[in-house]
């Protein structure tokens, strides 16, 4: 799978959504800012939550988008599979499929880094 053209086509397909909800998607903005910006856990923490929720729901768009935010974050491959680990945890087998692939994007996305 090629991860970058994965997070181009999701920003392009997101650009277009906001133009055509644009209150909407200000709104959806404004609540990401403010759960990202305060409370008691870190943002690169909340990440993790984010990747772990995205292979959950098997969301590839929404892994990609976190992994590279956990890669600008300074996540390690290592703390990345551990976060994944609880994927599998949680939710069996398809998360088990999901969480190779966000390990897979990891890889791709770091060595473009």
């Amino acid at each position: 799978m090629d991860w970058k053209s994965t997070l181009d086509s999701t920003r392009d397909d997101l650009r277009a959504l906001n133009k055509a909800i644009p209150e909407t998607a200000r709104a959806f903005g404004g609540l990401g800012k403010t759960v990202k910006e305060s409370g008691a856990l870190d943002f690169k923490t909340k990440e993790f939550v984010a990747l772990g929720i995205a292979v959950a729901t098997k969301c590839e768009s929404c892994i990609a988008i976190h992994v590279e935010t956990l890669i600008k974050c300074g996540a390690t491959r290592d703390e990345v599979a551990d976060a994944l680990g609880m994927t599998l945890q949680m939710g069996g087998g398809p998360s088990m499929m999901y969480a190779a692939k966000a390990l897979a994007c990891y890889d791709a996305l770091a060595a473009e880094a």
